[in-house]
């Protein structure tokens, strides 16, 4: 589609969502970098701030599958009850979202669970957004499999990495020793790999850059805790300046 993407930022700049500005930006270069035909693939939708701005920067022709059962929990910090009327809300929501945008046409919308929408998608993925439920199983779960369908050189982004318990040590299982993933360094809590083969010192070097944010990850479960205790001079001192959770 085109268009720059300060456009892409105007388009989202009232749509609900948790992913900052530079985040948004990675999220466009990797998008906007795709060959012909290729196909995108985000766990987690909720209002469509990030599915905007990927849809936005990708090239025509690109599939782009926006994967959310918009079951009304797993919707965002601290909110894990189930309500099937916040879940409808959200997907009315995020369907008015992409039409605002002009982006509606460009969109598959699949509302399903991640792992129920595994067979909804054919052949192999070149971006992989991971943003779904952010517990430690699901996590794995979308790591495991729906990682195991991008291909070689394609790229995967995972948020909230090295800022959510779950999502975190998901990567610490799966990612940061694993052999077929390369790191490539986050913007924020957004992370970003790429599909290939990590050997010897590589893989070692690897490994270490992303144990070195784990003093990233402390400081980020303190001002949470900050935060939930309504301790904001605390979180200021941690260098946390909003009230909002820290991603």
């Amino acid at each position: 589609m085109s268009g720059s993407f300060e456009e892409a930022l105007d388009a989202v700049r009232d749509v609900e969502g948790w992913l900052t500005d530079a985040q948004a930006r990675r999220l466009w270069e990797s998008a906007g970098a795709l060959p012909a035909r290729g196909r995108i693939v985000e766990i987690g939708s909720f209002h469509g701030r990030s599915t905007i701005v990927l849809a936005r920067a990708a090239p025509e022709g690109i599939d782009v599958v926006a994967i959310d059962p918009h079951a009304g929990t797993d919707r965002g910090p601290r909110e894990w009850v189930m309500s099937s009327e916040l879940g409808e809300r959200d997907r009315r929501r995020f369907e008015a979202n992409l039409e605002r945008a002009g982006v509606a046409g460009r969109v598959r919308q699949v509302r399903l669970r991640s792992q129920d929408a595994l067979g909804e998608v054919a052949g192999d993925v070149d971006l992989l957004f991971v943003d779904g439920a952010h517990r430690y199983r699901p996590v794995c779960d979308d790591l495991l499999r729906w990682g195991g369908r991008v291909r070689p050189g394609g790229t995967l982004l995972v948020h909230d990495a090295f800022s959510s318990v779950g999502v975190t040590l998901a990567l610490l299982r799966l990612m940061v020793f694993g052999r077929n993933w390369s790191w490539r360094g986050r913007t924020g809590s957004l992370a970003e790999y790429r599909r290939e083969p990590a050997r010897g010192a590589a893989r070692l070097g690897g490994a270490l850059r992303q144990l070195a944010q784990l003093p990233w990850f402390a400081r980020n479960l303190l001002v949470k805790v900050a935060l939930a205790l309504r301790l904001r001079p605390v979180a200021r001192a941690l260098g946390h300046r909003s009230g909002a959770w820290p991603y």
